[in-house]
């Protein structure tokens, strides 16, 4: 039987973290793509609602207008008494300025549409440039372990990412510790499960959010798994 080297578990290791590397590093991407494609297509949707609503209330003041130019017209033909053409413009004239507080207010509504969609384009680059930050933290913290051989991530189901922990115990290297993570809709990380417990694991993960040290909190959480096997 051949014997298994350390250099061998080491190429070993160093390949399946690199491939996962490449996965996150590649699923990034595939999101980025996805978010600016969406931000395409809501602003294109904005502008086309702004179109229809403006083509709409041009076409309304042109009905407007020739209505207006017909009751003259039928004021000259008829020649109704004074009072009463008096009483049918006041009607026209409220009729149009009713109208130009509709436009004011479709004027506002299009003004306020489009400083929402400044506003979301605004938020999304701020989120996909968190994301880059976090993959570029993950990454310095898989070449600061790839030395130790004693990490493994894993992509589980619904964006979760699984840290699996070897080489611990010396007197069980092989045996298994485990904490499960993932990246929230604000950018933020969230511990979900860690085996075996930590009772400081919520302190580590407040100070992640607050340093954004993912190779130090990484580096915090085998300090602490190390630390139960001598108790």
């Amino acid at each position: 039987m051949a014997c298994i080297t350390q250099a061998d578990v080491s190429d070993h290791f160093s390949k399946k973290l690199e491939d996962v590397r490449s996965k996150l590093f590649i699923q990034a991407l595939g999101d980025l793509y996805a978010t600016e494609v969406e931000l395409k297509q809501a602003h294109k949707d904005a502008i086309k609602s702004i179109k229809d609503t403006c083509s709409k209330k041009c076409k309304d003041d042109e009905i407007m207008f020739e209505k207006i130019q017909a009751y003259k017209d039928e004021m000259q033909q008829k020649r109704l008494p004074a009072k009463e053409r008096e009483a049918e413009i006041a009607e026209t004239l409220s009729e149009i300025q009713d109208k130009e507080k509709q436009k004011e207010a479709m004027i506002r509504n299009i003004q306020k549409l489009t400083e929402e969609q400044a506003r979301k384009k605004q938020l999304m680059i701020a989120q996909n440039k968190a994301n880059k930050d976090k993959m570029k933290n993950l990454n310095k913290a898989k070449q600061v372990f790839q030395e130790r051989l004693g990490l493994e991530i894993r992509k589980l189901h619904g964006e979760k990412l699984q840290f699996v922990f070897r080489n611990i115990s010396h007197k069980d290297p092989d045996s298994v510790y485990t904490f499960l993570l993932r990246i929230d809709e604000e950018g933020s990380y969230e511990v979900i499960s860690c085996d075996p417990p930590l009772e400081c694991m919520s302190h580590l993960e407040h100070r992640l959010k607050q340093t954004n040290n993912f190779s130090a909190f990484l580096a915090n959480v085998r300090k602490e798994f190390s630390a139960l096997t001598k108790s």
